[in-house]
């Protein structure tokens, strides 16, 4: 059983109340508590040594992993983040200095981000290090990107570049909050998630709350630079592009809109975030199912992105 198989069994009679505008099958669940114009966002997410990043990891870099994947999902849904508590699980010979460190660069991205770190658990977890984060935020009610929206006909975009995270980015990367608020201001975006376990993968989460289809343009997909690299200097075996679709902990934004918005939107995009690439990938089908298109023609996408217990 792998991991989306588990979640599907575990999810399927979850409780729920008049509070719940979306619950688990979205980057955030999405709650209604009274607040005004907005609606609560609420996130958890965990790292752990030998998944997420290795006991040679410096560790201001896991600190921040840890913060920033919470905050992309946060982005994912157009939220503004807002207060954090953090577990963390450590073995009985941990070094007090590594764990303070840790907390420096979990510290750092909290406030560059404008979020409060207001409590959490420590415990004992046998042999390695993992932490928990559990993330609030808020959105503006009716501007809150859904995974279930995409239509039939819309164009698919990525921002940044896809694949080779793990010659560094994945330590080190962004979460897009500020590009997902522009979008959600300016655009009608139908549906978006970031990437975290490789477009192949979270683009098919989409495709499955949607109900619909897609078609990928291969030349269109954005390969990163550290891709290419890994290919060419025998680092990996993946050939770049099955990188930029499977890789995973890319945290880019994942979108689709209606496709008469993306001249614009492309136009706009380059005066407000020179500095981040933004690419029309493909688009969404009433034919079920996931294509890639190259120059040999349109075949089914075999590869998926990263799926834990497999």
């Amino acid at each position: 059983m792998n991991e989306f198989e588990l979640i599907h069994r575990l999810v399927a009679d979850l409780p729920r109340n008049d509070t719940v505008v979306a619950g688990a099958g979205d980057d955030c669940a999405v709650l209604d508590l009274g607040l005004g114009d907005r609606w609560l966002l609420f996130k958890t997410d965990a790292v752990v040594e030998g998944v997420h990043f290795t006991a040679d990891t410096p560790p201001e870099k896991v600190g921040h992993k840890a913060m920033a994947r919470c905050l992309s999902d946060i982005a994912a849904m157009a939220g503004t983040p807002s207060s954090a508590l953090v577990t963390i699980g450590l073995p009985k010979d941990f070094s007090a200095d590594r764990v303070a460190e840790i907390y420096v660069g979990l510290k750092a991205t909290a406030a560059k981000h404008g979020v409060a770190i207001v409590g959490g658990e420590t415990t004992t977890n046998p042999e390695r290090i993992f932490i928990s984060i559990a993330l609030l935020g808020t959105v503006e009610k009716g501007k809150c990107p859904l995974r279930s929206g995409a239509k039939n006909g819309d164009a698919i975009f990525v921002t940044g570049e896809l694949g080779g995270s793990l010659a560094g980015r994945h330590l080190e990367f962004e979460p897009r909050l500020a590009e997902a608020r522009w979008l959600a201001k300016h655009f009608q975006i139908h549906a978006m998630m970031d990437v975290s376990d490789g477009l192949a993968g979270d683009l098919r989460h989409v495709l499955k709350a949607s109900g619909v289809g897609a078609e990928l343009l291969a030349r269109a997909i954005p390969v990163s630079r550290a891709a290419k690299v890994r290919f060419k200097e025998r680092v990996t075996t993946t050939p770049p592009l099955v990188a930029a679709l499977t890789d995973g902990e890319d945290f880019e934004l994942l979108f689709t809109l209606a496709a008469k918005d993306a001249v614009k939107l492309k136009d706009e995009w380059r005066a407000a975030f020179p500095g981040v690439p933004l690419s029309c990938i493909g688009k969404i089908t009433a034919a079920p199912g996931l294509r890639l298109r190259d120059e040999r023609g349109v075949k089914e996408l075999a590869a998926h992105g990263y799926t834990h217990f497999t």
